[in-house]
């Protein structure tokens, strides 16, 4: 006999297991799912089937159910803060004077001595064709200060109060990593680049209080669990990043698993978390999270963005053949932070954008490895965009691992191709196909909030690799949908370390899917990130579900 708390029936099941299995129906109970099968083979188990009191039944009338969605590299954190400022992004700014227009409408709104932040302003596609700069933030005020931050989070611009309030002056020397913005008379123009230079400005930004850190943390979560999202991961955690995903969990606040990539400082002598070593702090988050966090890895950067033109490149930028971008440390610097992280057991994540900062990241990788060699380690690269067939080459040697950030191609693929890299580099960004064929383990990320939280877009951008000007831009890379939806379950679980719990329909992994209102794999590809998410479910639990749309029968 088998006990069941939650029945599925007349499902198309993808289960993204080995053999690529379809089924129709499945149980589970107490989280963990005890059977799946065609609608002949119930026939014959139906009858050993105990359910339980208050056991749900769905009848999902030929919807399709596949593994909960993975997503390995988003800031939760940050988009979460994102919905109280004011959006800046594009297309809706469309000039700088719009920007000033909707700081303005926000400081009459709130006019008081609050900061006043902003978002997603992106200089490539505003009129204007620059950055805003203090003078532009000024116009708004000058007795309040205000921060905008560029879509990639690797620039940031403020008004004349915050470089009072931060204490810097024309005289300030440009930090190792990031640099001041500067106008032609050697004046700070306002604008910040890197993390570098917006670190002088962080302290001083106070943060919510926990109650409202707390709303926006479950209207940010909502959005991602109702794109199919079950397990998440937020790729900058510092001390006070933790402190907020606990509480948020212990309160019950959302119900995703979270994977946390901890910012490299605070396991730095004299940071919150110095002496903890992967097993001992990864025991830590999961007794405070009650087993639904996890350690992920530490995070490193090695590079900024390539549309703010601080990506490491080997060769020049298209527009500018003088620019070449920057890497955050010296090569030495870098081997050694990989040395200690990788010593003490941490798997370890680098930003690595241009092709310059991904070959320092590999040299880094390969002096701890060979230095102490550690089976197993599936140390990573994040976002990977220009990687050579080298690179590539390379990481399959040493068994590192890529999560791409595929939504380039559609956000930013036109700019690429005419402005960042030109036709040939643009046309191979974000290799998919390169790395399918090594066998290379690697998953796709939305990077939200520097492109909207959704897996299904992520896999119609893998799969058809448009752009917002309706090109393809790499027409070699595309890779199948099957491959693409494995990418951002099963591929994220073996990232993660979690292979065995969830990312394939099996039995005895945890009952985490995704209910979608047609199969990918049966529709037009370009239709693919236009289906409709009907219910997300967790632990057995329904989360979500699309009250809009008939998911099922619910008994």
């Amino acid at each position: 006999m088998m006990n069941v708390d939650l029945l599925i029936r007349n499902a198309n099941i993808i289960t993204l297991d080995a053999q690529n299995t379809r089924a129709n129906v499945l149980a589970s109970y107490r989280g963990r799912i005890v059977g799946i099968w065609s609608k002949g083979e119930f026939k014959q188990a139906e009858d050993s089937l105990v359910l339980e009191v208050n056991a749900k039944e769905l009848d999902l009338n030929g919807a399709t159910l596949i593994p909960g969605f993975i997503d390995t590299h988003n800031h939760l954190f940050v988009y979460a803060l994102n919905k109280a400022q004011v959006d800046c992004s594009s297309p809706h700014n469309k000039s700088i004077a719009d920007i000033v227009y909707n700081l303005e409408a926000f400081h009459k709104k709130r006019d008081d001595n609050s900061w006043i932040l902003g978002f997603g302003y992106d200089d490539t596609m505003l009129i204007d064709n620059r950055h805003p700069t203090r003078e532009d933030l000024d116009k708004v005020s000058t007795d309040r200060p205000i921060f905008i931050r560029h879509i990639s989070n690797h620039i940031a611009v403020v008004n004349s109060k915050v470089l009072e309030l931060a204490n810097i002056d024309a005289s300030v020397n440009d930090p190792e990593g990031g640099h001041y913005g500067r106008d032609a008379a050697n004046n700070l123009n306002g604008v910040l680049y890197e993390h570098a230079a917006m670190s002088f400005v962080y302290d001083h930004i106070p943060a919510p209080l926990k109650e409202e850190f707390m709303d926006l943390i479950r209207i940010a979560a909502q959005d991602y669990v109702e794109q199919g999202i079950t397990t998440n991961t937020d790729a900058a955690v510092g001390q006070a990043e933790y402190d907020i995903h606990i509480d948020a969990i212990s309160d019950q606040i959302h119900p995703m698993r979270m994977r946390l990539m901890f910012m490299y400082n605070v396991l730095l002598e004299d940071g919150f978390f110095e002496k903890y070593d992967a097993n001992q702090l990864n025991q830590k988050i999961l007794e405070d999270s009650n087993g639904m966090a996890k350690l992920d890895s530490v995070k490193l950067f090695q590079d900024g963005s390539i549309q703010g033109l601080t990506g490491a490149l080997r060769q020049p930028y298209y527009s500018d053949q003088s620019l070449y971008g920057d890497l955050i440390f010296p090569q030495q610097t870098l081997n050694d932070f990989v040395l200690n992280f990788h010593n003490r057991g941490f798997r370890i994540a680098t930003h690595g954008n241009g092709d310059r900062a991904i070959g320092s990241i590999l040299e880094a990788y390969q002096h701890a490895l060979e230095t102490s060699p550690r089976s197993d380690h599936r140390h990573r690269i994040e976002h990977v965009q220009t990687a050579t067939p080298d690179d590539l080459k390379f990481m399959k040697d040493y068994q590192i691992a890529a999560s791409f950030f595929i939504n380039h191609i559609y956000f930013w693929g036109d700019r690429h191709k005419n402005i960042f890299l030109g036709p040939e580099r643009a046309e191979r960004i974000n290799p998919l196909k390169e790395a399918d064929d090594l066998g290379l383990l690697y998953t796709l990320h939305s990077d939200c909030p520097v492109t909207p939280i959704s897996p299904l877009f992520s896999i119609w951008a893998a799969v058809n690799r448009v752009t917002s000007g309706g090109h393809v831009l790499g027409e070699a890379q595309k890779i199948d949908v099957e491959t693409a939806l494995k990418s951002m379950t099963i591929y994220g679980a073996l990232l993660n370390f979690d292979e065995q719990d969830i990312g394939s329909i099996e039995i005895g992994k945890l009952a985490d899917f995704a209910i979608l209102e047609k199969d990918p794999t049966a529709v037009d590809p370009m239709t693919i990130k236009d289906i409709h998410i009907l219910a997300t479910i967790i632990n057995g639990e329904i989360v979500f579900e699309n009250k809009e749309l008939a998911l099922s029968k619910l008994k």
